[in-house]
């Protein structure tokens, strides 16, 4: 049983029953709040994080029951620990309480002993549960993390229409051979830390990282407004940090970074693709293999950033960027017009 100190939310119409749950909870070394009523008390769940709730059933405007049915379709508060405090007799009332997720189910007068013992399981699943959440956005980006929460994970894909970012750093295998391991790794990791900084900031999820490139998606799991304006926004921005991050460079005289972005807009399948036991979020399709044509074609074209038509014809503003020739990509059986950034 853990003696970690919780703050516990107390839902109870009956103010002399708030008074002696909140002296007992105290008296036990948790943090108490109240709520009079169910209402309050999912408004309040909405607006501050509570470690458990103790919830009484008959409560006027929204009841116990009520309130257990609503933690159970929210995704972001199905989770909180639930311990029913009732004068409710019945078999079927401690049933029904179970059913829609209650943790525990305490008779009023409450004893505070089985109390403190409900109360110390009650917050070690809590903080299991909060140690789940912190390692799968460890490993997990947030957007990821996010989707498993609100639909779960089931192996498969969707189509869903999203914009590809393909970003590479040029010469990077020649220009890591002069450098030591340690080094190598810790540039990586500025460029990977800069890279998702932009990403992220602009709606995107990276989704793929390989040696010194990554590809990023805009559109999946979460669905974003203007996906290809926000993919081309973020690719802007990364230049901007990579910019700032040679003039550092330069003056430790050490040789300059030079990227290449690829940038594609389409349908694509995206979802969860592994087995049971391991599986990552990925999408494949047409417009990715476009979008990583697209970057290895910046090297051949000496431009930093390319795009496709669907992208370009997107984007709120067009007088930056101007058309550059077709080119006819390998995989693809027709050409594919091209339109690069003016930088």
């Amino acid at each position: 049983m853990s003696d970690t100190r919780g703050k516990l939310l107390i839902a109870d119409d009956n103010k002399v029953n708030r008074l002696l749950m909140t002296r007992s909870v105290e008296l036990l070394g948790h943090e108490a709040a109240v709520a009079e009523n169910g209402r309050i008390a999912l408004q309040m769940l909405g607006e501050a994080e509570y470690d458990v709730l103790l919830l009484d059933i008959e409560m006027p405007e929204m009841d116990g029951f009520e309130v257990l049915e609503a933690l159970k379709a929210d995704p972001l508060l199905r989770d909180i620990p639930v311990i029913v405090t009732s004068s409710l007799e019945g078999l079927d009332n401690i049933v029904r309480c179970i059913e829609l997720g209650a943790d525990d189910y305490i008779p009023k007068p409450v004893n505070k002993v089985l109390l403190k013992a409900r109360l110390g399981a009650c917050l070690e699943r809590k903080r299991l549960y909060d140690e789940q959440k912190r390692l799968l956005k460890r490993f997990a980006t947030e957007e990821v993390a996010q989707d498993l929460q609100t639909s779960g994970f089931a192996i498969g894909g969707r189509r869903v229409n999203a914009t590809v970012l393909f970003c590479d750093i040029r010469d990077f295998t020649a220009m890591s051979e002069d450098m030591a391991p340690e080094a190598t790794i810790e540039l990586l990791n500025t460029y990977y830390t800069l890279m998702f900084e932009a990403v992220n900031s602009h709606g995107g999820m990276v989704n793929l990282m390989v040696g010194d490139g990554l590809m990023a998606l805009f559109g999946a799991p979460q669905p974003l407004e203007h996906p290809a304006q926000s993919a081309v926004s973020a690719a802007q921005d990364m230049l901007a940090m990579i910019d700032m991050l040679n003039a550092e460079r330069v003056e430790m005289d050490e040789p300059e970074l030079r990227v290449g972005f690829g940038i594609a807009t389409g349908e694509v399948v995206a979802g969860y693709a592994g087995t049971e036991a391991r599986a990552t979020y990925t999408c494949i399709g047409k417009t990715v293999n476009l979008a990583a044509r697209l970057e290895a074609h910046t090297k051949d074209v000496d431009r930093s950033i390319l795009m496709d038509r669907t992208t370009w014809s997107s984007l709120a503003d067009r007088s930056s960027f101007d058309e550059i020739a077709p080119t006819v990509f390998k995989g693809f059986s027709s050409e594919t017009r091209v339109f690069s950034a003016l930088l």
